[in-house]
């Protein structure tokens, strides 16, 4: 049986992005997620996480309709 909960470090690993940037998307309520055990540590819902990820596509998809889309020298 799948995990129903993430740690942030997972998060980090399915998103490649550095766990400082999903602890960030937590904080600022960009991706769902609560606070568990004595320590509160934080744990992401996989569907939140799905729900989080359609929600990029969705909005990349209307910036590209816009023409707005930027390219990223970061990513090459």
């Amino acid at each position: 049986m799948a995990p129903r909960f993430l740690p942030l470090t997972e998060v980090a690993e399915i998103l490649n992005i550095s766990s400082a940037q999903a602890y960030a998307l937590v904080r600022s309520g960009d991706l769902p997620a609560i606070k568990v055990g004595g320590r509160g540590q934080w744990r992401v819902e996989v569907t939140e996480l799905e729900n989080y990820i359609q929600r990029m596509y969705a909005e990349t998809r209307a910036h590209v309709a816009r023409g707005s889309l930027e390219e990223s020298t970061s990513d090459a």
